[in-house]
């Protein structure tokens, strides 16, 4: 193949990539008119270089590779991670306000620790090659590591978080936060108890985490392993088959009744019969005590010893989770929550952000779930050593995806609060002097890096990143030792002594007077929270 051939098939690809890109693109309703734009854009771009252009035309082309991230994948620019930190950080707060010790594992574990603990969705693991022989898989999920953890370890009890990427060779739908690669956020209670507060506590945290992010409307769905063991023991299953079954009835929120009848039908060999005892049961979902009570009146549910387990591990579930102020608008129990892992054997649960004004409607989708897991680490326990567990997993990277489009760009805060600026030439050793002053008194600030700036371009940069305050300077201001403290967005400057510059500027920015006490304050509260 010669060189122009070579080039021209990378084009080629490169112009398929950007169809089929278009193309998942025009079939998600959360796609902004701003993005399909421009991926139409970056569409007709690659034909044209198809058609005429050179490899030198392209930016996305170097040396025949075509610059892109893998599919699955994206990067993060810096508007990106300010959000993506500010999440991460009140989520780490909520965390550690329970008490939690944080964790961390292996990126990769040995295949082996992975295998036969996800269900049908193994099938979605990344396998490694072999590396001086060890057989390696890419983490799945952070539940399975902290068990094998705990197991290897030989923990009794414990309370942790951990926040890191796991991995999943999944069909990507980026528009709505789901990657391949991505963060989740695990809070899970390891020990054994015999009430329901810690199942409780994961319900009631995951509350407060989806409140205090401001995500929008959402519902925490609730239901029990044991109670769809229940059903299926009702419907005449066989218990080899309650697994395979409760996978595809995980199927519900994305598939259509039909649609998972027929996978009923066809893939697990059940009868009509079987299926028609189960649709019977898992449409039913609404307020916690009024679905608790339509299960506890019906007979043929309530001959299930499983069920009744089931039933019986709820009611003080439904009232602590009251006593702890979840309020009852923002739970509902829905038995076709299933939870398709292998290793659930009990409560389980999946918060699920609505559509305006539809409290329980399915809206965005998915963004946290979790369980009870009380047989995970005796897998790892040559003991066969039984640790009971519950937690909670946040889908982050969907949540990032939510703020996202609920942020306008153009009003969009900025990170930084004040920009340093002069009117004129030689400034450059006072621009310095007064920017660390604010650094020093923990305001966030920026000054330019050219030594003699024009003072338009300076204040343009303040608008184009939204940064709220400017100072300005120029000779007579360092004269008399003064500086101008100039709104952006309103274009009024003030005059204001270099003595009292700090104090006005955190008036303005709602600052606490004395930052240091405030970053001790909280460091002493983390302290004791921990």
């Amino acid at each position: 193949m010669t060189s122009m051939d070579s080039q021209e098939a990378v084009f080629e690809a490169y112009v398929k990539y950007q169809s089929e890109k278009l193309k998942q693109l025009k079939a998600d309703s959360r796609v902004s008119e701003f993005q399909l734009r421009h991926a139409d854009m970056e569409l007709e771009q690659a034909k044209k270089r198809l058609k005429g252009g050179s490899a030198s035309d392209s930016a996305l082309v170097s040396n025949s590779v075509i610059l892109k991230v893998p599919k699955g994948t994206r990067d993060f620019g810096p508007a990106q991670m300010r959000l993506r930190s500010e999440v991460l950080d009140k989520i780490t707060d909520v965390f550690k306000r329970h008490g939690a010790t944080q964790l961390d594992t292996p990126v990769f574990e040995l295949k082996d620790i992975l295998t036969g603990k996800y269900g049908d969705d193994s099938k979605l693991i990344y396998d490694l090659k072999d590396q001086g022989g060890e057989i390696l898989s890419l983490r799945y999920d952070l539940t399975v590591p902290f068990a094998r953890y705990v197991a290897m370890n030989k923990i009794s009890s414990i309370k942790r978080y951990q926040i890191a990427k796991v991995y999943r060779r999944d069909n990507p739908a980026i528009g709505r936060g789901r990657y391949r690669e991505f963060y989740q956020c695990d809070f899970d209670i390891a020990g054994q108890y015999d009430s329901m507060i810690p199942d409780a506590e994961c319900v009631k945290l995951l509350d407060e985490i989806l409140s205090c992010l401001d995500v929008g409307p959402y519902v925490i769905k609730l239901n029990h392993r044991k109670i769809l063991d229940g059903i299926f023991e009702v419907a005449e299953i066989a218990p080899d088959s309650f697994r395979g079954v409760s996978s595809t009835i995980d199927k519900l929120d994305k598939s259509t009744w039909e649609e998972v009848a027929e996978e009923l039908r066809s893939l697990r060999k059940l009868n009509k019969e079987q299926i028609a005892t189960i649709a019977q049961f898992v449409r039913i979902s609404g307020p916690l005590p009024k679905v608790l009570n339509i299960l506890m009146t019906n007979s043929k549910f309530m001959s299930s010893s499983l069920g009744r387990e089931g039933i019986d591990s709820m009611i003080p579930l439904i009232q602590f989770v009251q006593i702890m102020g979840v309020e009852e608008r923002r739970t509902v129990f829905d038995l076709s929550l299933a939870r398709g892992l292998d290793y659930y054997t009990g409560i389980i649960y999946e918060a699920v952000v609505t559509s305006q004004g539809d409290s329980l409607g399915v809206g965005i989708g998915s963004v946290a779930g979790g369980g009870r897991y009380d047989e995970l680490v005796g897998m790892f326990d040559a003991n066969q050593r039984q640790v009971p567990c519950v937690g909670v997993s946040i889908g982050v990277e969907r949540i990032f995806s939510i703020l996202e489009l609920k942020q306008n760009d153009s009003k969009k805060a900025g990170h930084v609060q004040v920009y340093v600026t002069s009117a004129q030439k030689g400034m450059a050793e006072q621009r310095l002097r007064l920017v660390e002053m604010l650094w020093k008194a923990g305001i966030k600030a920026e000054v330019s890096y050219k030594p003699n700036p024009k003072l338009l371009q300076q204040l343009q940069y303040c608008e184009e990143n939204n940064i709220p305050l400017a100072i300005v300077i120029g000779e007579d201001e360092v004269q008399r030792k003064v500086v101008k403290l100039r709104n952006v967005k309103e274009r009024k400057e003030d005059e204001v002594s270099e003595s009292e510059m700090v104090a006005e500027l955190k008036k303005r920015l709602d600052m606490p007077l004395d930052v240091n006490s405030e970053v001790k304050r909280n460091d002493d509260q983390n302290c004791n929270l921990e």
